[in-house]
């Protein structure tokens, strides 16, 4: 995809479009936002292709943490239209109460039992982790707070969360390793 191979963007778009609609949904809510994240994941990892490092992580981190970043601007996007008293367009939050009718539209039994075997291991090295490095990572990654917001919320100074964050990915590395593998 580096190179500008349009067969490897849909190779890519193939393999992980499921996955990436799931944390897009997720977050979101509503079918149509999490297509259009889906579709803003996609163009920005053909657009940045070239800065994606295997040594950081797998693809389907990277490509999850894009989806993460743009379902989040997202919501950011409907709290400022929200606030905005001028802005006729202002949509409110998407309810998620239709969640599972959409999860379940399309049922694949392995798939379900990989991502149930994956939550069950996030949740046991979640759990080893020290109470003030698992705050963090729950905030920002089950509550989709940035940094700054995480900061704010906690009262900590920025570098607290931000090394607090590192120190608990550091910790999850290992005991997570195999998932990398696995979506490799």
């Amino acid at each position: 995809m580096a190179t500008g191979d349009e067969a490897a963007l849909g190779a890519l778009y193939d393999r992980y479009t499921t996955s990436i609609h799931t944390i897009a949904y997720y977050l979101l809510g509503q079918a149509d936002e999490a297509e259009d994240a889906v579709e803003e994941t996609f163009w920005q990892a053909w657009r940045e292709a070239s800065r994606y490092d295997a040594s950081r992580g797998a693809v389907s981190t990277w490509l999850s943490t894009i989806a993460r970043s743009r379902a989040l601007d997202r919501q950011r996007a409907w709290r400022r239209r929200a606030e905005d008293p001028l802005d006729t367009t202002a949509q409110t939050s998407p309810d998620a109460g239709d969640r599972a009718d959409a999860m379940a539209a399309a049922p694949d039994p392995q798939r379900d039992a990989e991502s149930a075997e994956r939550a069950r291991d996030i949740a046991v090295a979640l759990a080893r982790l020290p109470a003030e490095q698992r705050e963090v990572i729950e905030l920002a990654y089950f509550a989709g707070l940035s940094q700054s917001e995480i900061a704010a919320r906690t009262s900590l100074p920025l570098g607290t969360v931000k090394t607090r964050a590192r120190l608990a990915l550091e910790k999850l590395r290992a005991p997570l390793a195999q998932h990398r593998q696995l979506s490799r």
